[in-house]
């Protein structure tokens, strides 16, 4: 088979032998090369019509794989908020058990401190005061536990503030009380009052001015209150004396001791050992004559070796 090619442009015909094996690989490969265009153009064409879609499914794909995710984490972060609620909640109780507990104590130490019952009212506000700053920011809670959690604070702010203020009360009265003359200095029974009395010498009135107590001889002697010796030594009459300044007026002298175990410039306690009972001076036997001044004078101890702290 032959195919002749005419040209228009007056040019010599040619001729193509099928028959000829060269040339019909030559067109075999030809018409492939044209297949696999068309195919290869067939194929991107798709691939540009239908790629926008698949990355958009793709996209819609991981996106919700994310909010799947992030609806997991959500959850894990409510379960953990709960939990947190929930031991918050535990921890509010047993604060308002706490500060029951101080309530009942603070109470209670009103009524040791022997404090006026309207004086410290732990079931009132204190009254306060001041510029309030609501420029700072807080985490939000549920109204109602927000609400105890305030509550509370402000019981606790209460409840610190008498608190201080009773203790301050309590200090200073038992400061108070250890600087005043409190108890007998010895044990014993009181021999000989204070008073006018017969002299145990010659018999005359002579008007004594303090309480004898007796005791053992080398009993120790105690003092009645904090202070400060003054005196040390031997005084007409008396013997071995110790003076104490308490101040606030007080003073107390202990007098006919055996033997003196403080010096002048010494600070004592209430019931430090400040002497041993003895006869020293004018004395018919073993005793202490005790003695209180207050504001300068000479007053009955009576009242005071009577009391207790």
């Amino acid at each position: 088979m032959q195919i002749i090619l005419v040209s228009r442009a007056r040019k010599l015909p040619k001729t193509l032998d099928l028959a000829d094996r060269r040339l019909r690989w030559k067109l075999v490969s030809l018409l492939s090369l044209a297949v696999l265009g068309c195919m290869g153009a067939g194929v991107a064409l798709a691939l540009l019509v239908a790629s926008p879609r698949d990355r958009s499914l793709a996209d819609i794909r991981s996106l919700q794989q994310e909010i799947g995710q992030q609806k997991s984490a959500l959850s894990g972060v409510r379960d953990e908020a709960r939990r947190g609620m929930d031991a918050l909640a535990v921890k509010l109780g047993q604060l308002q058990a706490q500060s029951t507990r101080l309530n009942a104590l603070g109470e209670r130490l009103a009524q040791v401190g022997k404090l006026d019952a309207g004086e410290f009212n732990f079931d009132q506000q204190p009254a306060l005061g001041g510029v309030e700053d609501a420029s700072g920011s807080a985490y939000a809670l549920p109204p109602a536990l927000d609400d105890s959690i305030e509550q509370l604070a402000r019981q606790f702010d209460s409840q610190q503030a008498q608190l201080s203020a009773l203790q301050s009360l309590l200090l200073d009265a038992r400061i108070e009380s250890n600087l005043k003359p409190t108890g007998m200095p010895v044990p014993g029974y009181i021999s000989s009052y204070f008073g006018v009395r017969a002299d145990p010498f010659d018999g005359r009135s002579a008007r004594h001015t303090g309480l004898d107590i007796s005791t053992p001889y080398g009993t120790s002697v105690h003092t009645v209150a904090e202070g400060m010796v003054t005196f040390a030594g031997v005084r007409h009459g008396y013997g071995n004396v110790v003076e104490i300044d308490h101040g606030n007026g007080y003073m107390t002298r202990y007098a006919h001791n055996s033997a003196l175990v403080v010096r002048p410039g010494q600070h004592v306690q209430v019931g430090d050992v400040i002497a041993k009972a003895g006869s020293t001076g004018r004395s018919t036997g073993s005793h202490v004559h005790f003695e209180v001044w207050y504001d300068g004078r000479v007053i009955n101890p009576l009242a005071f070796v009577r009391n207790h702290r």
